[in-house]
């Protein structure tokens, strides 16, 4: 079906042909809405491009769940150093310099991370160096959304140039179809230093008698040059290798390095630095190849990626993907594997936008952690070292966003993905132990980046255990836990990095251990006040896991230190405050103010104490008073909504430290108004469109308190396997839990107007409660809910959660 509607477009030879090519392989892919038989493709329900403006920062490129490879375009505002979008990709930038193996999903920072090797169709001939076309006037090239589809595991693009790509892949390779104007030249650029933050190195071969294109790039800097003050830190450098081979002999070759161009060359090396602007601008290397039209325009591509090696990269890209297999047999295969992973939560009812946005964030859920192991085992450790993984351990996982995760997405893996969790926990423990012991809080690739505050390795780790993860070194993992949160080293001491990248991963321990909070003026750390409720948080995490394994001094000692929260809670303005040194609080006050805090206000975090909401309300006068306040946090003075942020006194949905506190009402004896706020923000803050997302995805986070909050069930606390129970929005929600009883929601009356909880059976059994408890969540089963139009204030109000 491809080959001859290429046919057909080369007879046409316009780009309106291309257009039609386009639409024409959207319809034959094999991605209807409705499978003609069998159950419903879930993967044709996702929108890749749900999130792709309003600083969502995903991509809407091919990708695997889990996978190591992402393709996904590189868009350009006219700036070669710089793509205006964290990811390479925003929906409103419709200028491309070309299509990237590699990406995170929602990443907060610009420029974010990877981005490598853009690979770029050009219907030019090539007269000067690329990287010396800082503008990306000549070397890139419009598109139109009407010529771009996107869907799991495969993307379509047709250019204004008159050049299309369509790109499938598996977890660690791709094969692309790319087509050009009959008559016109056709090349591929290979940009491989052209990396999101630019490289410290980069190098390509070009192997014309075997039709072959390899090479690598050594990049890293996450975030960019904020990394340790400003320097870059080369404990975020990786190296990531390619192949690719070609069923067509090249026309023409030639490379470039800087501003020199060398037609007919066939090897070049040299980066970019990892500046912006100027100092960056016209460096860089690279290489085409070209492919003569005259009579056929159309160029098949196969492509395997590696950190370790370029022979891993063919390994990788030979194990997964047939010889003889066209872009469709991969999408379809991908397509399959996207279908089973989403069917681990399979819905009934609901409007065709809620499914779409159910899947939708589901997918963005599932798409992380992120393969660094190749096909054989073998991966690049922390230490810069080749590892094999860990007896029993399946796969090295990477791409954690600790501060982000652990809140929300950590406990969907755990719940859907126990094995990938476990392997995924494992992954970690394994970093730490090549890292001196040091658990980073945000890991790229083989990277420590040191991006964020407190600790959420212990939250993330307790948290799997708690929920029942045990495939990984669990005893090893504590351990090692346990003695960064108790022993002091070195980088505790450190500046450098701060505020957020500090490299100290708990800051000046020794004096958090005597005066039990982080002082804002000796904490070496983001914000003292924020860091104390963030390791607060760790430690009660640390404090469930001990007890879980019967170490009941340690228990005991670390649920202590989970109360150290209330050294920076000052009870004469009823807000957490930034503390000093001597014990003085830091004037003057402003709840709006973020002083002490890290990407948020003292209003905001206030409510960040979701291990002990009862000891909070306490604090504030009791749970009526709290109920109170919390009501102020959702509402205007006039007493309107206000979920969407811009308001640094109330909630804000683009960040993590409060996404929890629409469920904080259950612990306060009100929970219809935990089902009323959920409700508000899942109806008007996500959606569908590019728009879909409150802000940064951050690596599924936002998409997880989706997922939770449409089922009617929510994660009460890191270290814990406690739900909360909300409203579900579909009539009928299957949880698939590997090797465990399904969790079975039915909501029958659920729809736009059945907000509220009228009754719950667990088993057939009345639930008089707002929460599961940990052996409920874990065994599974059934929850039958009696949804009303009318909050019903007597249900769940006897026994709170703590």
């Amino acid at each position: 079906m491809r080959h001859a509607l290429l046919r057909a477009a080369r007879r046409l030879g316009t780009t309106t042909a291309v257009t039609a090519v386009t639409t024409a392989l959207a319809v034959a892919a094999p991605f209807p809405a409705v499978a003609a038989s069998g159950p419903e493709r879930l993967s044709s329900l996702v929108d890749p491009l749900i999130g792709s403006a309003n600083g969502g920062n995903t991509f809407p490129g091919a990708t695997l769940p889990q996978g190591m490879i992402a393709w996904s375009p590189t868009s350009t505002a006219g700036d070669q150093t710089s793509t205006g979008a964290a990811n390479g990709y925003a929906y409103n930038t419709t200028r491309i310099r070309g299509l990237s193996l590699t990406h995170v999903n929602g990443a907060g920072c610009h420029p974010g991370a990877a981005g490598d090797v853009p690979i770029m169709p050009f219907t030019g001939d090539i007269t000067s160096s690329p990287s010396a076309d800082t503008k990306d006037a000549v070397y890139a090239a419009d598109f139109s959304h009407a010529d771009e589809k996107a869907v799991p595991g495969r993307y379509t693009l047709g250019l204004a140039s008159g050049a299309s790509a369509d790109l499938a892949v598996s977890r660690r390779a791709g094969v692309a179809d790319f087509s050009f104007p009959a008559g016109s030249p056709a090349n591929l650029l290979f940009r491989v230093s052209n990396s999101l933050n630019g490289s410290e190195d980069a190098h390509i071969d070009i192997d014309a008698a075997h039709r072959k294109v390899t090479g690598w790039v050594l990049t890293g800097a996450f975030c960019g040059r904020r990394a340790n003050g400003g320097t870059n830190n080369r404990k975020t450098y990786y190296r990531l290798h390619f192949s690719a081979t070609f069923d067509r002999a090249f026309a023409a070759t030639g490379t470039w390095h800087d501003g020199t161009l060398s037609p007919g060359s066939t090897t070049a090396s040299g980066g970019e630095g990892y500046a912006t602007g100027a100092d960056r601008a016209g460096r860089g290397s690279g290489g085409w190849v070209g492919f003569d039209t005259a009579s056929d325009n159309d160029v098949h591509m196969r492509l395997g990626i590696s950190y370790v090696s370029l022979a891993g990269a063919e390994a990788n890209l030979r194990h997964e993907i047939p010889a003889r297999a066209s872009v469709a047999d991969a999408a379809a295969a991908g397509a399959r594997a996207w279908d089973r992973e989403l069917s681990t939560v399979r819905t009934e009812g609901g409007s065709p936008a809620r499914r779409t946005a159910f899947y939708t964030a589901l997918y963005h859920s599932l798409m992380q952690p992120n393969l660094i192991s190749d096909t054989d085992g073998r991966y690049r450790g922390m230490d810069q070292a080749v590892h094999r993984l860990a007896r029993g351990q399946r796969a090295q996982y990477s791409n954690f966003s600790g501060w982000d995760q652990y809140r929300a997405q950590i406990q969907l893996l755990a719940l859907l993905r126990p094995t990938v969790a476990g392997d995924f926990a494992q992954s970690l423990y394994n970093f730490a132990r090549q890292n001196g012991g040091v658990w980073d809080r945000w890991v790229h690739i083989s990277g420590a980046t040191h991006v964020m505050t407190g600790d959420p390795s212990a939250a993330t780790l307790a948290t799997f255990y708690a929920m029942g993860v045990r495939n990984f070194d669990y005893r090893g993992a504590y351990a090692s836990l346990v003695r960064q949160a108790t022993v002091p080293t070195p980088d505790d001491l450190s500046d450098a990095g701060c505020p957020g990248q500090c490299e100290g991963q708990r800051p000046n321990l020794a004096q958090y251990l005597v005066s039990h909070y982080a002082p804002q003026d000796a904490c070496h750390c983001w914000g003292g006040a924020a860091e104390t409720l963030e390791d607060a948080v760790a430690d009660f995490s640390l404090a469930q896991w001990a007890r879980g394994l019967g170490r009941d001094e340690d228990a005991k000692v670390f649920t202590d230190r989970a109360a150290y929260w209330r050294n920076v809670f000052n009870p004469a303005t009823g807000y957490v405050q930034a503390r000093k040194l001597d014990g003085t609080w830091v004037t003057p006050f402003n709840p709006a103010s973020d002083l002490g805090f890290a990407q948020g206000t003292s209003a905001t975090y206030t409510w960040m104490v979701p291990h002990d909401v009862q000891g909070l309300a306490d604090a504030m006068g009791g749970r009526s008073a709290a109920a109170t306040r919390l009501d102020g946090f959702f509402h205007n003075p006039d007493g309107s909504w206000s979920v969407r942020g811009g308001d640094p006194l109330r909630y804000d949905p683009t960040n993590e430290p409060g996404i929890h506190a629409p469920w904080l009402y259950n612990a306060l004896g009100q929970p219809w108004k935990t089902q009323a706020t959920v409700r508000q923000i899942l109806d008007t803050v996500y959606g569908t469109g590019p728009t879909g997302l409150p802000g940064n995805d951050d690596l599924g986070t936002m998409s997880a308190w989706y997922v939770f909050s449409a089922l009617g069930i929510y994660p009460q606390t890191p270290g814990s396997a406690t739900l909360l129970l909300g409203a579900p929005v579909f009539p009928k929600a299957t949880v698939d839990r590997p090797g465990r009883t399904d969790l079975v929601i039915t909501a029958p009356e659920a729809d736009d107007t059945h907000a509220y909880i009228g009754a719950v059976r667990r088993d057939g059994h009345p639930v008089t409660r707002s929460w599961l408890t940990p052996a409920e969540a874990r065994a599974g089963g059934r929850l039958d809910y009696t949804l009303t139009t009318a909050p019903d204030t007597g249900w769940g109000t006897g026994d709170l959660p703590e």
